[in-house]
């Protein structure tokens, strides 16, 4: 989402809603890594997906979500599953920082 759609829906709503990490993986924060992971398993680690593309081969909402947090736009199952992996990995360094820390 958009910074003005952020400040919109904060307004209407009254959340408070964070854009995507869009970072470097040597730049985040824990926080950011847990973040950024559980968002990429979440949207892209489903046992089935829904849509990557609509019928005309245009990227649905679901696709475009990656750029907001600095990934590729999937266009097939196999792009997204990568996004998926990458977010595991992500979860697996936060759990070795917090067990470390």
């Amino acid at each position: 989402m958009t910074a003005a759609g952020r400040k919109a829906f904060a307004r209407k709503q009254g959340a408070h809603l964070r854009p995507g990490v869009t970072k470097g993986e040597s730049e985040m924060t824990p926080q950011d890594m847990r973040r950024k992971g559980s968002w990429a398993v979440r949207f892209y680690g489903r046992a089935k997906l829904p849509p990557l593309v609509d019928a005309r081969g245009r990227p649905t909402r679901l696709a475009l979500s990656a750029h907001a947090w600095g990934e590729p736009v999937p266009k097939t199952v196999a792009a997204a599953r990568r996004i998926a992996a990458e977010g595991e990995r992500l979860l697996a360094r936060y759990r070795r920082i917090k067990e470390g820390a």
